[in-house]
């Protein structure tokens, strides 16, 4: 930042360092905002295509197959003493289907 300012005072071309600038922006948008935007929209995607029997995570650590699922809530059981758990589907961390299918697209990487 101190740059910008002392080469803009002393007379220096202005078009390289708005040029700079504007670069600096866009690897910041390619290298951070752009893979966790494409992050978000794929769990958002799991989230919204849970159906029952799917084997899940939550973000507590907790996993169990669905039994119910709602608008905006999901119901599991954990374990064989049948406990059923009501969560938030934002709390859903993973299904069985969606990690199988992050191995199997990470496999055709290779």
């Amino acid at each position: 930042m101190f740059m910008f300012l002392t080469a803009a005072s002393s007379g220096a071309n202005s078009g390289s360092v708005f040029f700079m600038m504007i670069a600096m922006i866009a690897v910041f948008y390619f290298f951070m905002i752009r893979p966790e935007n494409k992050k978000k929209k794929k769990t958002d995607e799991m989230r919204n295509s849970l159906s029952i029997g799917d084997e899940i995570t939550t973000i507590g650590g907790m996993i169990g197959k669905i039994v119910q699922v709602t608008e905006d809530t999901v119901t599991f059981e954990t374990g064989e003493d049948r406990v059923r758990i009501q969560t938030k589907k934002w709390a859903i961390q993973t299904t069985s289907k969606f990690e199988a299918a992050e191995a199997e697209a990470k496999k055709k990487k290779r």
